[in-house]
């Protein structure tokens, strides 16, 4: 359901879109809103994970829980309980340790590279 007019840098999907992708980094299925001007944003999801995943920021995250839960270990800082509609914000380079419980969905934008 993707639509706007991305030529304009106008970019328009919803929560219950059906169009996913592999993530190849930090893993799961990841549904892009957009990627421009040095801003990425999309949806992520997962449906099971194996354990914790490791997930070194590229650029400062800015997250909404939409289902689930995360417990977010950041290395020398406080670790993140977070849970559906919570909101938060991570420096680029943070190392992580995400513990989620699924099913889980995120939204995701990531600026400043």
């Amino acid at each position: 359901m993707s639509m706007g007019s991305p030529e304009l840098g106008i970019f328009v999907s919803h929560t219950s879109t059906t169009e996913w992708e592999p993530d190849p980094d930090p893993g799961g299925l990841m549904h892009m809103l957009c990627d421009q001007d040095g801003v990425e944003a999309g949806l992520s999801r997962f449906d099971e994970v194996d354990g914790p995943i490791a997930w070194t920021l590229p650029a400062r995250e800015v997250i909404l829980i939409l289902e689930g839960a995360a417990r977010i270990e950041i290395e020398g800082a406080e670790t993140l309980d977070l849970v559906q509609g919570s909101i938060a914000s991570m420096p680029k380079g943070a190392v992580t340790t995400w513990h989620i419980t699924t099913p889980f969905r995120e939204l995701w934008v990531l600026s400043g590279e």
